[in-house]
């Protein structure tokens, strides 16, 4: 049975509560059957993107190939059938997950996108946001471009058709230096591998070394791992790499150069914690957090529990840090799918029972700290409090490892809207009141920046990261939004 598009698919209400990264972006070239690996590797980065995924491949015989699906990696491309019409030493792919606002998602909105130019064919899969996407889209429909997806990284493809470049990463830089917000690209042509980040480098890229003649652009280290490749380097921000297998990495700076901003909700929670982000290991960053947590918002507790699984390695910092001890109070179950069909409205209620069970046991008579990555509109949270306070806890005690998410990100998460985001109409102590916690404390912004490396904590005059979602201080203006009547917060 093929898996149902997005637009089909039930919500889980635990996944809901969520900030969900939109893509995942893997390309290799060199190896036979790169489209093989790039299946391995969009695997690894399934947590990117878990609604479609696609791979598109270059063959000298063959010519261009892709295939696109709705679903897991795992459900589609281990079939040997179709891994077959993908052959080639050159492959990129592209894991999505569909944003909220997208309704009616169709199998054309699926990267990556290929574009045949006089130049040649070349294919594209984008990481990011565009901020003026919308802007761009009306110009090019009122001057003739005929669009085929819903897909804001559709704009580059045509950009790129309509610049008077003489080679096709020229082309991308062309297209690029016209376009707004985040962008991590991994595109292809005959020859030619093709990663791009933006100025700020909000999101993440890097390059490993496959073999003696093999190169990867992935968008995370663990992708890396699982096809036995070497980490190089990442792709700088606003660096523009151009690999082939015969000459190697050719590294271009096509636009302004800026002070970076990377996403610092990568270090919280939406890279895998095995990878590795400007030297440092996620897993170990996510547990200093913990640490800092636990300095800032101290409390007399028997027992230590994350919220499985985002909040373990900041659970284990805390317990550390506050000498309280550290136990799975809360269970969580692997072969919950989020593809679960819930038939009627009484277990449409327990759908957080369905994914999460409480240790009776360890939780009974306790006084029970609970550490989470976020608080996004508090309604799982609400529940998980239900769960642990029925098991018979004697207290309930909150603790967030990151600051009150209050603003909408518009760089390529999925968010909700404003007036949704429980921080941004209550304060600490209303949200404490309606979570109906003992205790509830997030992590300051000056506590999140020590625990990912910045000793003095947050530069207020010029932010090291980008951490709109906590601050409403926007890198780059939301252009589409704006237009919308959308206010962004005041400046400090």
């Amino acid at each position: 049975m093929p898996a149902l598009p997005p637009a089909s698919r039930p919500a889980h209400p635990f996944d809901d509560d969520k900030l969900r990264e939109e893509c995942g972006v893997f390309g290799v070239i060199g190896p036979e059957e790169a489209a093989n690996f790039v299946a391995l590797g969009l695997h690894a980065l399934q947590h990117r993107g878990q609604e479609a995924g696609g791979i598109v491949s270059y063959d000298a015989e063959a010519g261009f190939n892709s295939a696109r699906r709705f679903g897991y990696v795992r459900d589609n491309f281990t079939s040997q059938s179709l891994m077959r019409t993908l052959p080639g030493r050159l492959a990129i792919g592209h894991v999505r997950y569909s944003t909220a606002g997208r309704k009616g998602a169709a199998i054309r909105d699926v990267q990556p996108f290929f574009g045949e130019f006089s130049l040649g064919g070349a294919a594209i899969a984008h990481n990011g946001n565009i901020t003026n996407a919308e802007a761009i889209r009306r110009e090019l429909i009122e001057h003739g471009s005929i669009f085929q997806s819903s897909s804001d990284s559709e704009c580059i493809i045509h950009l790129m058709a309509r610049s008077f470049q003489r080679t096709i990463p020229a082309r991308m830089e062309d297209a690029l230096r016209r376009v707004e917000g985040a962008f991590s690209i991994t595109a292809m042509t005959r020859t030619k591998l093709i990663g791009v980040r933006d100025p700020l480098g909000v999101r993440p890229l890097v390059i490993g070394r496959l073999g003696d003649d093999g190169w990867v652009l992935a968008s995370e280290t663990c992708a890396l791992d699982i096809i036995g490749a070497e980490l190089v380097r990442e792709v700088a921000p606003g660096e523009m790499v151009v690999i082939t297998r015969e000459g190697g990495i050719d590294s271009r700076h096509p636009f302004r150069p800026a002070q970076p901003r990377f996403c610092i909700f990568e270090h919280v929670y939406f890279s895998r914690p095995d990878s590795i982000i400007g030297g440092r290991s996620v897993y170990e960053t996510r547990r200093q957090i913990g640490v800092e947590l636990a300095r800032e918002a101290p409390v007399e507790a028997d027992l230590v529990c994350p919220v499985p699984d985002s909040g373990t390695p900041a659970a284990i910092g805390f317990a550390f840090e506050s000498g309280i001890p550290y136990g799975m109070g809360i269970v969580r179950n692997q072969y919950m799918g989020r593809t679960f069909i819930e038939p009627t409205e009484q277990i449409r209620n327990m759908g957080v029972r369905l994914k999460l069970n409480v240790n009776r046991a360890l939780i009974r008579g306790k006084r029970v700290v609970l550490v989470d990555d976020s608080v996004v509109r508090g309604t799982t949270s609400r529940k998980i409090k239900e769960m642990i306070e029925d098991a018979g806890a004697a207290e309930v005690h909150f603790r967030i490892a990151s600051p009150p998410t209050m603003w909408p990100c518009f760089y390529g998460v999925d968010t909700p809207e404003r007036e949704k985001l429980i921080a941004a109409r209550m304060s600490e102590e209303e949200m404490r009141a309606h979570l109906a916690v003992d205790s509830l404390r997030f992590i300051s912004l000056d506590g999140l920046y020590r625990a990912v490396g910045e000793a003095e904590g947050r530069n207020p005059d010029s932010p090291q990261y980008c951490d709109a979602c906590f601050s409403g201080q926007y890198p780059v203006a939301p252009s589409d939004m704006i237009e919308k009547g959308f206010e962004m917060a005041a400046a400090e």
